[in-house]
């Protein structure tokens, strides 16, 4: 083995021990006085971002079979320490801020609070272009209320700024996972992946990291289509990191697969189907390139981030509506 990958190893090592038992299959009950317990522990820890994590979630950590003895439920203080984690982790990277960037860097360059931060300006202007390729966007649920990230990668950058891009990844899953219904904890991806950029190893290995350590358990499936050489060589580097379970979330699919597979789980079937799968529904009316963007405020942000935020909101309220009527 190679330093190099050796290095990633060990990068890894304790997300997939951690993840070792999720594979355990089961439920137990969780009783509203446990809830009560892990989120005043959460509250008390955490207390500007406790809220985070839904009831949904919390529950669905904590419900899991142990797995050193399946036929009982994983320790109260083992679920809590699995969260803790996950809640440390975003404190460490700042996840929590993130939409406050975006504000700081949509404003005024003169602004006092950007005279006074120069490098968190900096931070800041990174970010929002980042968004601004219009590359990631949440859009719409899936008939099952999952929200639905869809991925441009004809539209990412050949040298992008890594930390920029995770940061945007991190500021995007989040606003997605506020976003989801009160059952529902994870998301689906889906990729048009006809021109990807040259793989770039070390976005590639943050971003997987990012995902292990910071949003256990929020990916139910990332679909990608068409299949090309450049993706199959970037299948090929990241499964063999990947815990066991968030590689077979990984489906690569034909263009037509995709599109019968759209049609099959989104909110409203064929309708939702975008244009570059081949259906009506055009993305582009929203979130087009950049160069037919224009600035959101006084500063450099041009991807329509708040409207994203609004709609999503809307198509929440459109699907937790028809859910009611079902």
């Amino acid at each position: 083995m190679s330093a190099p990958t050796a290095a990633v190893d060990d990068d890894f090592k304790d997300a997939a021990e951690e993840d070792y038992d999720e594979g355990v299959a089961g439920e137990f009950e969780v009783t509203p006085e446990e809830l009560a317990t892990l989120r005043a522990h959460l509250a008390t820890a955490f207390p500007e971002d406790f809220l985070y994590l839904s009831d949904a979630y919390i529950r669905s950590v904590a419900s899991k079979p142990y797995s050193k003895d399946p036929s009982v439920r994983r320790p109260l203080e083992y679920s809590q320490e699995k969260l803790t984690h996950v809640m440390q982790w975003r404190a460490d990277v700042g996840a929590p801020t993130m939409q406050d960037l975006v504000k700081l860097a949509n404003g005024p360059s003169d602004a006092p609070e950007v005279v006074e931060q120069p490098e968190l300006y900096a931070k800041a202007k990174s970010l929002v272009v980042s968004l601004n390729t219009g590359s990631s966007y949440w859009h719409g649920f899936t008939k099952d209320g999952r929200p639905v990230l869809w991925l441009r990668t004809n539209r990412k950058p050949w040298y992008p700024d890594v930390d920029a891009e995770v940061n945007a990844l991190m500021l995007l899953s989040d606003a997605g996972i506020r976003a989801m219904p009160p059952h529902v904890t994870d998301f689906v991806v889906i990729s048009e992946s006809s021109y990807p950029p040259p793989p770039n190893p070390s976005f590639m290995i943050k971003m997987l990291k990012a995902l292990v350590r910071g949003y256990p358990d929020r990916l139910h499936e990332l679909l990608s289509a068409p299949v090309s050489s450049i993706i199959q060589f970037v299948m090929n580097l990241l499964l063999p990191l990947m815990p066991g379970r968030l590689a077979s979330k990984v489906v690569l699919l034909g263009a037509d697969d995709m599109k019968s597979r759209l049609a099959a789980f989104l909110l409203h079937g064929e309708d939702d189907v975008p244009t570059f799968f081949g259906g009506p529904a055009n993305h582009d009316e929203f979130y087009p390139e950049e160069g037919k963007c224009v600035n959101r405020g006084r500063g450099n942000l041009k991807f329509d981030f708040f409207g994203m935020l609004e709609r999503l909101e809307a198509s929440k309220e459109e699907y937790l509506k028809l859910s009611n009527q079902g």
